[in-house]
């Protein structure tokens, strides 16, 4: 089964919603997360499974049921189905900040919540998920810097904010969320030249879009090549 990161769309956002209720205690109204959608595009990234293979076939006979008849096709009301086949594990929703008080200030995003479902956690996709809309938010928005809350008692996020990301804590906000804990205000500023994503696939080659990636096959002939 692979795992794929891509922007996310309005096809994705019950399963968006479906997500945060199912690993957060704040949630959001649906046309919150279409308001992300329409407003920026760009910004905010989904994690799917996609099966492959003789996985599609499990996957499909778990989406679908035909009737007896075989005349009529029913589809399983599984909000964690994008589509039969692909399955939705994780999301980022992030925004540019559209504060009407706060538009003097330099163009900045603001991360609104990450959500990675409990069976697929420790494997790396919250932190790609972050990344992409890091890269998007500078690159395509023209942020400077991005912000977030964070639980005090969330320190598996504060690791991933503080640590991996390198985001710095600005300060404590005293009673943030509805049930009363406070929240660490968080902030990173952006350089598109640090966040391209080559960066952080421990890969040891850069592409550097002009040299061909064939030459070397040239010159050694495919002999040399191992599988």
């Amino acid at each position: 089964m692979a795992i794929t990161i891509r922007r996310a769309t309005i096809e994705d956002l019950l399963c968006m919603q479906n997500a945060n209720l199912n690993n957060l205690p704040e949630n959001y109204l649906y046309k919150y997360y279409m308001y992300h959608i329409l407003s920026w595009p760009e910004a905010s990234f989904v994690a799917t499974t996609t099966a492959v293979g003789n996985e599609l076939g499990t996957e499909l006979d778990e989406f679908e049921e035909i009737t007896q008849n075989e005349t009529k096709l029913s589809v399983k009301l599984d909000p964690c189905y994008v589509r039969p086949g692909e399955k939705l594990v994780g999301y980022v929703l992030a925004k540019m900040n559209d504060d009407p008080s706060q538009q003097q200030e330099e163009a900045n995003g603001h991360i609104t919540s990450l959500s990675v479902m409990r069976t697929y956690r420790r494997m790396g996709i919250a932190e790609k998920l972050m990344r992409q809309a890091l890269f998007a938010l500078c690159e395509v928005y023209q942020a400077k810097y991005v912000s977030l809350h964070v639980r005090q008692s969330n320190r598996a996020a504060l690791h991933l904010y503080r640590d991996t990301l390198e985001f710095e804590v600005l300060n404590v906000e005293k009673s943030y969320y509805q049930d009363g804990e406070d929240a660490y205000a968080m902030r990173k500023q952006l350089v598109l030249s640090e966040l391209e994503p080559h960066k952080f696939q421990h890969g040891e080659l850069e592409d550097d879009l002009e040299s061909d990636l064939l030459e070397s096959l040239l010159h050694e002939g495919v002999d040399q090549i191992t599988v």
